[in-house]
């Protein structure tokens, strides 16, 4: 099993080591063809418009929406806010993977960035989220499946292949939600 992280912007190589330390192989991906050789792909924290801008400019923003219709994708701030079907403050393209509405940078701007600790429906207990100019899911749909909150906020979901997550867990100790999309992957 190959997992491709997305390695435009963000912290692509804190996904990575977390993958690697579970007994993934990863693949840092650069250019579209490159999803063709994975099982999977992690699409990272960074700034959705920047991400868009790239991914517009090298042809990979249809090879990559049509990977994540077919085949297991985690996204992880504005990884998440990529996967969405509608995304507010302001609105933008999106990959439209996901039924869920996000608001860009819904918590404010980089100094209110918090670590808090949440329950979650993983187990092991409450799970510690670094949240770093965070977007907020405002509604999902009725196929999604809110795996945890904080603030009576959905933070981390899930719908068929797809998960994400509103904070980064790639910048955290408790490697969890890899773990849980290593078995989605599985």
């Amino acid at each position: 099993m190959t997992i491709g992280v997305l390695a435009i912007q963000g912290d692509y190589e804190a996904h990575g080591r977390v993958l690697e330390g579970l007994g993934a192989k990863v693949t840092y991906v650069r250019k579209p063809e490159q999803l063709d050789d994975v099982d999977a792909v992690v699409i990272p924290g960074g700034e959705s418009t920047t991400f868009l801008k790239f991914l517009e400019q090298q042809n990979f923003f249809g090879k990559l929406g049509d990977f994540v219709k077919t085949k297991p994708a985690l996204g992880t701030c504005a990884g998440a806010i990529l996967l969405a079907k509608e995304v507010e403050g302001p609105s933008q393209a999106s990959l439209g993977a996901l039924d869920i509405r996000i608001r860009r940078n819904a918590y404010g701007r980089q100094l209110e960035s918090s670590i808090r600790q949440a329950e979650t429906k993983l187990a092991g207990g409450p799970m510690e989220m670094v949240f770093i100019r965070a977007p907020r899911i405002e509604r999902a749909g009725k196929e999604v499946e809110v795996l945890a909150s904080a603030g009576g906020d959905p933070v981390l979901v899930r719908q068929g292949k797809i998960m994400a997550a509103t904070f980064h867990p790639e910048l955290s100790d408790d490697s969890r939600v890899h773990q849980a999309f290593l078995q989605m992957v599985k």
